[in-house]
């Protein structure tokens, strides 16, 4: 089903400057990678010309209406968004347990995990509007992907992860990537802490890739998420900010 809207969202509100007259419409987006449909979510903006493409991969939880309404503030802005799917259509994960063996599959399995980024990059060539640049986005989960995305060397023209996990895995490194980095990240954040930050700094100086990271001080895990234990709307809002003023250097 069509959605469509002619004001901004809340969050849109408060966290973007907006178009009054912007004219958003969204709706779910089916595709398939290999054997397996995947559902994603797309955001156009019809009042302005599009600035480029931004995927955004979804948290642990798999895709939700976190995930349309940061489509929606991207559209706002000007920008063709592409939530992207990674754990497939017939999956709706609706516990921790749920969250954990999806997410975990994929951390065990590489190669599948790089399959489903790589078609759904490869899918948004199909998306109307999907014109010109395109960077990656996640948050948490989505985070990781991105970075996993970057090592595998997607050709896209940024990578941001919002507090995602930052281990590089045993064998990976940066050496494909030719694309900045961007990390927005609590310095409070107890499932990535600033030594493995620190660590992957390191990395990608001494791969040469350009790279950026703010830190948000007392910021936890999940400090853009809307109504989570750990919002910080400062941390937030100075992100949001922060994605911006990178996409509108990258794209």
């Amino acid at each position: 089903m069509i959605r469509r809207f002619t004001t901004p969202t809340l969050a849109a509100i408060l966290l973007s400057a907006g178009t009054a007259q912007a004219e958003i419409f969204a709706d779910y987006h089916q595709y398939t990678v290999g054997d397996k449909t995947f559902e994603g979510y797309v955001a156009t903006n019809t009042a302005i010309e599009p600035k480029g493409t931004v995927l955004i991969v979804h948290d642990w939880d798999g895709m939700t209406e976190y995930e349309e309404r940061r489509a929606e503030m991207l559209a706002e802005l000007g920008y063709t968004a592409f939530a992207i799917d990674v754990y497939g259509a017939d999956e709706d994960p609706q516990s921790t347990e749920e969250n954990l063996a999806l997410s975990g599959a994929l951390y065990e399995d590489r190669e599948t995990f790089r399959e489903r980024l790589m078609g759904s990059i490869a899918e948004a060539g199909n998306i109307p509007g999907a014109t010109g640049g395109m960077v990656m986005t996640g948050y948490c989960f989505g985070g990781a992907a991105v970075l996993e995305a970057a090592r595998a060397g997607a050709d896209l023209d940024g990578f941001v992860s919002f507090h995602g996990g930052l281990g590089t895995p045993e064998g990976q490194d940066y050496s494909q990537t030719s694309a900045p980095v961007m990390l927005f990240h609590g310095s409070a954040d107890p499932v990535s802490g600033m030594g493995e930050l620190a660590a992957l700094l390191d990395q990608l100086q001494a791969a040469g890739v350009a790279h950026g990271a703010e830190v948000f001080g007392g910021a936890r895990h999940s400090f853009t998420v809307f109504g989570s234990n750990d919002y910080d709307l400062d941390a937030d809002q100075g992100a949001w900010q922060g994605l911006q003023g990178f996409l509108q250097a990258n794209l």
